[in-house]
């Protein structure tokens, strides 16, 4: 390669024939199909940058080589763009300046793809941190703008839009000298402009600086809504998908401004959600969803939603092209393997250790399955999921006030004889669900037959949509006589989850997923059928749909417990589990969704799963010293290692979790025999806080199951969980609290010299305002058990956490870890009684939450709402009791005699 010469940089400078030629060969090559051609492309690419001119070569054919055809050219300047991003710092002065004035000088090339990949080449330049090193840039530009030649307007706006995008920050600090205040005013003037491409650009520019609520852009915020305004019938679609931008985005930042105009402008959004451009309507639609979620929605849209709901619901039809695109006229693909694109990465939710509540163990936080998510192989938003949301959430902002507008038009969509209408009636009926669901239960009786019966409708894509609007209605189904909905919908959901359609038998695993959580033991007479079905879709299933069948499997384990631990469901079960697990190689990332399922299963199964425990077992523990070892390879030589994925290390410690929590006692023989609590050590202090997590999960796990394996490395792991009981990282912190209070019930009162690492941040934390739920629950739990075994060195504090800890406890169920915590508390109060004088009534309110405590438990209980009453005294104890509220004093007086 050594034909480019090496010359002195001179601006004035011309390529070598060679050279140039050379350049261009590689160029045609590049554009070749073929991968191998390909590859030497690139390898010749990176040697030629070892040149200090080739760079000049690049921009040469992409601005003074008319000659050659245009996609040559423009790739010369893509190159030459990567080039930059790369080695930018790398280039000569003499290079980096020619190929600024090479750009500024052909910014109006006639071809529009030169000028915009001129525009693309400046603006990454410019985010190079070149805007300060290139004074001269913004003001040419500027200049251009006023060009009588188009080309060199549009070319000049084309590279601004790239760089309001690209650099909007540094545009708007002091680094610059505010160039805004200049440029913004310079752009409202273009909203005019005779053309339609420069309009847009210019609404384009300034819409880049809305929601920061740049200050240039403040305070021509009513000339700019007034140009907008006078934009808002402007025949190009790019203007208009802009205004309509704009519009959405002015609702987020600027509503004062906005309010006196809003009638006309939903009037305006209404058209325009009906433009015959689909990117307009798919913009204006998303002004539904923005202000549905501003708190002047409901009085604000009120009169218009006799218009807006048919327009949403008109919106939530597939069109042509969608029909096209999901293949909805193939109706049975399920012996056509998937293709790997299609195949979404999957994230592991990593163990988080809670509490069970009175109010039937539903947990707020994790609602986040039952999306409008129903064709993901065109997971683009388009206009149908915009509209299908926007719904959705009005439904939950007018709750049943929205039927009448819906009813009548559900009532067409529903039984229409053609299939794409019916499919988006079915839709629609999904959508409201959640907000309309008291409202539409006089209906249900009707509806959810008349669903079940769509199920096996011919065209897959309304088989499929069925799946997801009766898994929206699932909790009422669950909530009426099993025979009469739960039966067949679960008879007809089965047989779909064996449909001959991916996309059904998809949206049927995941239907089928949410009704496991609603109907829980529920199901548990018509599991053999269940089991039979699942089993036989391993059999049929393509790879995407696998993964979704083994979270169906996983769920239904965790719904039905130990009812699952039966021979011959275990013999169904099993086998084609521990086939897969045997085919999965370890590197494989399949193994993540098998080794949660597995989880789930060996948790259920219990001792049933003690068959199957020592391969998975070796196995999981292999996963994390392999990743481990990867980890500090990676760490010593970073260039000749990779970084391993941590998922794998992550989904198997929880793995091993589910098996000591299901083996119990079981499991010490594994334990015995390996190098998990070595491992453990490390993964403690790993700098990912999800294995941080995992591995403290698994520490309380083990604690329970095998403690005389754990408790030797005791006086390692407990300054580490002390240093992670930092709420920052909420779940890691939640792990370690657990396992602290774990630990204490085994070691007892040789917990004595760890209390001081631990009890200062647990007060702390208790005492911390906003932390969530399932935190202040488990560390009142520790707390309080560390006090019951070492109650000399609590109780001193008992004052400063007797309250939050009263509060946060009132709320869980009686259980194991409620009674520990709760004789640790009272065990306190006799050592220290004047700690709890102050906050005396909460304490009365958290034995009150007791259902029925264990007998020994409750003369604890008795002794010491007594000892306080003969403290006081009658007459003291009668106006203190008057402050509680009624079913309080009751239950005191019932139950306790005070």
């Amino acid at each position: 390669m050594n034909q480019i010469s090496q010359t002195k940089m001179e601006y004035e400078w011309k390529p070598d024939e060679q050279g140039l030629q050379q350049i261009l060969q590689l160029l045609k090559e590049s554009q070749s199909p073929d991968t191998t051609i390909q590859r030497t492309v690139q390898q010749k690419l990176e040697q030629l940058n070892q040149y200090p001119d080739f760079n000049n070569y690049l921009i040469f054919v992409l601005t003074k080589l008319k000659s050659e055809d245009e996609p040559t050219r423009s790739l010369s300047g893509l190159i030459l763009k990567n080039n930059v991003k790369a080695h930018f710092q790398n280039f000569p002065n003499g290079v980096t300046d020619f190929i600024k004035s090479e750009c500024l000088n052909n910014i109006g090339d006639a071809s529009p793809l030169i000028r915009a990949t001129v525009g693309i080449l400046i603006t990454t330049i410019a985010s190079k941190g070149e805007l300060q090193n290139w004074p001269d840039l913004l003001p040419k530009l500027c200049s251009l703008l006023d060009s009588e030649d188009y080309n060199t307007c549009e070319g000049a706006f084309g590279a601004l839009q790239k760089i309001c995008e690209d650099s909007a920050e540094i545009l708007d600090s002091d680094v610059l000298d505010r160039p805004l205040n200049i440029m913004i005013p310079k752009f409202l003037q273009f909203f005019k402009h005779s053309s339609p491409k420069i309009r847009s650009h210019a609404v384009a520019c300034v819409n880049q600086f809305i929601i920061s609520r740049t200050q240039a852009l403040m305070l021509h915020i009513d000339s700019f809504i007034e140009n907008l305004f006078a934009l808002a019938g402007d025949e190009e679609p790019e203007v208009r998908k802009n205004v309509c931008r704009a519009l959405v985005m002015l609702l987020e930042v600027r509503m004062d401004r906005l309010l006196p105009h809003m009638h006309n402008i939903v009037e305006y959004m209404l058209q325009r959600t009906q433009d015959q451009d689909e990117n307009v309507a798919l913009e204006a639609c998303e002004f539904w969803l923005t202000l549905a979620e501003q708190p002047i929605c409901k009085d604000v849209l009120v009169r218009h939603l006799p218009k807006l709901i048919p327009v949403l619901v008109n919106g939530m039809k597939y069109s042509d092209i969608d029909i096209i695109l999901l293949k909805g006229d193939v109706e049975e693909d399920e012996t056509i393997p998937d293709s790997e694109q299609d195949i979404r990465p999957r994230f592991h939710r990593s163990r988080t250790v809670a509490q069970q509540h009175d109010e039937d163990g539903i947990e707020e936080e994790d609602d986040d399955d039952d999306e409008i998510d129903d064709d993901d192989t065109i997971s683009d938003w388009n206009l149908r999921k915009c509209s299908a949301a926007a719904l959705d959430v009005l439904a939950n902002v007018y709750r049943d006030e929205l039927l009448p507008h819906i009813l009548p038009l559900l009532k067409e969509l529903l039984f229409h004889h053609e299939w794409v209408v019916k499919e988006s009636g079915i839709l629609v009926l999904g959508a409201i669900a959640e907000g309309c669901m008291q409202g539409m239960i006089p209906y249900l009786p009707e509806l959810i037959p008349h669903l079940i019966q769509c199920l096996s409708d011919k065209k897959a894509l309304v088989r499929s949509i069925t799946c997801w609007t009766l898994s929206r209605y699932a909790h009422w189904v669950v909530s009426q006589p099993p025979d009469t909905y739960l039966k067949p919908l679960m008879t007809e959901l089965l047989k779909r989850i064996l449909d001959s359609n991916k996309r059904v038998q998809e949206a049927a695993c995941s239907a089928f997923a949410t009704l496991e959580e609603e109907a829980c033991t529920e199901l548990v007479p018509y599991l053999a059928y269940i089991l039979d079905t699942l089993v036989f879709a391993f059999s049929k299933y393509q790879h995407k749909n696998l993964l979704i069948l083994y979270d169906a499997i996983g769920t239904l384990a965790d719904s039905v417990g130990h009812h699952l631990n039966k021979p011959e469901y275990i013999q169904m079960l099993m086998p084609p589990l521990i086939q897969k697990w045997n085919m999965l190689k370890d590197e494989d990332k399949d193994l993540f969704p098998l080794l949660e399922c597995l989880s789930s299963v060996a948790t259920a199964l219990q001792s049933g799963f003690l068959p199957y425990c020592e391969p998975v077992y070796q196995r999981c523990v292999n996963l994390v010293q392999k990743t481990l070892a990867q980890a500090m390879l990676n760490n010593a030589q970073p260039d000749q290692y990779e970084a391993p994925d941590k998922d794998f290390m992550i989904v198997a410690l929880d793995l091993l979790s589910g098996l000591a929590e299901g083996l119990g006692g079981n499991i010490e023989q594994l334990v015995a025999r390996s190098n998990i609590l070595t491992l453990m050590y490390q993964c403690m202090q790993d700098k990912m806080p999800e294995v941080r997590q995992s591995s403290f999960a698994l520490l309380g796990d083990l604690t329970k199951a095998c403690f005389q394996h754990v408790k030797p490395c005791i006086a390692d792991f407990m300054p580490i969980l002390g240093t992670n009981l930092n709420p920052e990282f909420i779940s890691v912190c939640n792990n370690a609290t657990w396992a602290i209070g774990e630990i204490s019930i085994q070691m007892g009162i040789e917990m004595q010299p760890y209390i001081p690492m631990v009890l200062h941040q647990l007060v702390e934390i208790i005492n911390r305002p906003n932390t969530p739920k399932t935190l202040l629950e488990n560390t009142a739990i520790t707390i309080g058990r560390l006090g019951y075994v070492c109650p000399q060195e609590v109780a001193p504090m008992l004052q400063q956490f007797i309250r939050p800890w009263c509060t946060s406890l009132r709320n869980i169920r009686d259980n194991e870890e409620k009674d520990s915590a709760f004789r640790g508390i009272c065990t306190m109060i006799s050592v220290n009684p004047s700690g709890v004088i102050q906050d005396f009534i909460f304490f009365c309110d958290a034995v009150a939450s007791w259902i029925n405590p264990k007998d020994d438990l409750r003369d604890m209980f008795c002794k010491i709402l007594h000892g306080f009453k003969n403290q006081v005294g009658d007459e003291n104890w009668r106006r203190f009791s008057d402050q509680f509220p009624p079913p309080l004093k009751e239950r005191l007086a019932a139950f306790y005699g005070v």
